[in-house]
């Protein structure tokens, strides 16, 4: 009977990578389809002007759409962002998005720099290098640093 239960997470691991795998809704929904949002704490006024988007998405103007709309709770501002012709399935494959590939990296980093840049100024950086001798753990802190940039997260 022990040995049954070890089928128990296997199926379930197979279930959610089939479900991320498959497109929601028979096909309808891409990822590229999809809208990229981030919350700047900046009233919409001072998010768009002039109907163009802030700096670092307004280079992929020609490629995108931008939404700015209120936060919900008058929280700031609502930024979003998608691809207005559809991501090929190719391009955002594993090995393409290890690469550092992938065009949603692109628009999420000019996303979280927009937000960066309406909100301190600046788009903050981390220090290059991590440490003063090429070390295996810095190394392994670079790594790490350049992974994160494209996907916002480790």
């Amino acid at each position: 009977m022990k040995k049954v239960w070890w089928v128990v997470p296997v199926a379930v691991a197979g279930a959610a990578a089939v479900r991320r795998v498959r497109p929601a809704h028979g096909g309808g929904e891409r990822a590229g389809d999809r809208w990229l949002t981030v919350t700047v704490n900046r009233a919409p006024a001072d998010v768009g002007s002039e109907g163009k988007p802030p700096a670092p998405l307004d280079e992929l103007a020609d490629r995108i759409d931008v939404r700015i709309r209120p936060a919900p709770g008058d929280r700031g501002t609502e930024l979003g962002a998608r691809f207005r012709e559809p991501v090929p399935a190719e391009s955002t494959s594993v090995p393409t998005r290890l690469a550092g590939q992938d065009p949603r990296q692109e628009l999420r980093r000019a996303l979280r720099d927009a937000k960066s840049l309406l909100e301190a100024g600046e788009v903050l950086r981390p220090d290059a290098p991590p440490t003063t001798r090429p070390t295996p753990g810095g190394k392994l802190v670079e790594l790490f640093t350049r992974r994160s940039g494209g996907e916002g997260v480790l």
